[in-house]
């Protein structure tokens, strides 16, 4: 009896590794659970587009938007597990464990990391109708008049929804959440006058800084960015100890082979190594990301129990 289960699972074993080797026989599908024009959506076309061109396959990206990213996730996460269909996720996800418990998967369960793909900052920008020039001053202004300041979000739980909470809350002020359902349609109202404030990634919102469409407040990060040096981060600016981000990650439904999880994430390595990407990442205020499958696994984990943290003592509710 011992035999036979050793030579069936040597017969799995084997079975595995060929279809790796093989791996992809057709075209992959990357489902990015936000719209389009946003950091996931806009990596996710870069990555795959090298992905297809290491491994002779199309990777094609589809955009599904909604429920604070639950409805995209929830359709890779229900996906045969085969390689075939691949989730571009970001620290959303590791918010949503705790933000939203009763979603239909449970991301440590339901879902196989791949590996990381890039860390950025984000930047506090207001409508230049907005009158204060600097953060001191917009504290001071919703100090005075609270409830009166709005800020745009792409939806409960995303980093910049995170990452607005967290300002209100180690700002002491009192300013409205406008939830969009995507990022698109946020950058689309804070553009428009619509809101008057947004935390959005420093990748997409530089170039309507320097264009004067709209006026920074500061950086999210520990230490200035090269994309932006004359801007101060928040901490400095008027939020001491203030800093958060935003990171992207794929990951796979759950019993994926491993065989095809691994070439998945030594591919991707080698997109994330390549000089040029890292160089012309730089330039964008991104930062790669790649690590091993366990070393991403244990990285989600520790997310998870960090915005648990924060979610908890900040009594953060969907709305």
């Amino acid at each position: 009896m011992a035999r036979f289960a050793f030579a069936l699972l040597s017969l799995l074993f084997i079975q595995e590794a060929v279809q790796a080797q093989a791996y992809p026989a057709r075209s992959v599908k990357i489902i990015v659970p936000f719209g389009a024009g946003g950091p996931a959506d806009i990596y996710a076309r870069f990555v795959g587009a090298k992905l297809s061109d290491a491994l002779g396959q199309p990777f094609v990206v589809e955009n599904r938007p909604g429920g604070g990213a639950v409805v995209g996730s929830d359709a890779v996460a229900k996906s045969p597990a085969d390689g075939y269909t691949l989730l571009m996720m970001s620290n959303t996800h590791t918010v949503n464990e705790t933000l939203i418990p009763k979603k239909p998967y449970q991301l440590m369960k339901d879902l196989a990391p791949i590996n990381g793909i890039n860390y950025s900052d984000l930047l506090m920008v207001v409508h230049p109708s907005v009158q204060p020039n600097n953060l001191r001053e917009l504290i001071a202004q919703a100090k005075a008049h609270p409830g009166k300041l709005n800020y745009a979000s792409s939806g409960p739980g995303t980093p910049y929804h995170m990452a607005g909470e967290l300002f209100k809350s180690m700002a002491g002020v009192d300013i409205v959440h406008v939830p969009y359902k995507g990022s698109d349609g946020a950058r689309t109202g804070i553009l428009g006058g619509q809101v008057h404030m947004m935390i959005d990634a420093i990748t997409t919102m530089a170039p309507n800084v320097r264009a004067g469409k709209l006026k920074a407040m500061g950086t999210t990060g520990k230490t200035r960015s090269s994309v932006l040096p004359d801007v101060p981060t928040l901490s400095e600016a008027g939020v001491p100890g203030y800093e958060t981000g935003i990171w992207l990650g794929l990951m796979a439904p759950a019993g994926t082979p491993r065989p095809v999880l691994e070439r998945l994430n030594a591919e991707i390595a080698k997109v994330l190594n390549a000089p040029d990407v890292k160089e012309g990442w730089s330039k964008q205020g991104a930062v790669p990301m790649s690590m091993s499958i366990e070393q991403f696994d244990k990285f989600l984990r520790e997310d998870i129990a960090k915005w648990a943290a924060v979610v908890k003592a900040t009594g953060m509710k969907v709305e």
